[in-house]
C-alpha cells in the first residue's frame, strides 16, 4: 500500500492564532450555554469506566436483521439492549 502524499500546506497561521488574546476572539457564532445544557451533561470522573463493546461475527436470520435495520439508526444498539435485558432476566432465575 502506497503512503499517501499530501503536497498542500496548511493555510492556518497558527502563530497569529496563538498570539490572540481571549477578548480578541469572536464567539458570536457559538451558542450560549444554558442551565438545561448543564443539567443534561454527563460527568464521568470517579464513575466506573464505560464497558467497551467487542466486535464479533454473529449469524442472524436475514429477515430479523432487515426488520431491525428498517427501524432506523441505532438498530445494533437496540439489539444489544434486548440481549442485555434477556441476560439480566436469566441472571435473576
Amino acid at each position: 500500500m502506497k503512503k499517501r502524499v499530501t503536497s498542500r500546506k496548511p493555510r492556518t497561521d497558527w502563530k497569529r492564532v496563538d498570539a490572540l488574546k481571549d477578548n480578541q476572539i469572536d464567539f458570536s457564532d457559538v451558542p450560549e450555554l444554558t442551565p438545561e445544557m448543564f443539567a443534561r451533561a454527563v460527568v464521568r470522573r470517579g464513575l466506573k469506566p464505560v464497558v467497551r463493546k467487542k466486535l464479533l461475527t454473529l449469524r442472524i436470520d436475514s429477515d430479523v436483521v432487515e426488520w431491525y435495520r428498517s427501524q432506523g439508526l441505532g438498530y445494533q444498539t437496540r439489539i444489544n439492549a434486548l440481549l442485555r435485558a434477556y441476560m439480566e432476566e436469566r441472571k435473576k432465575a
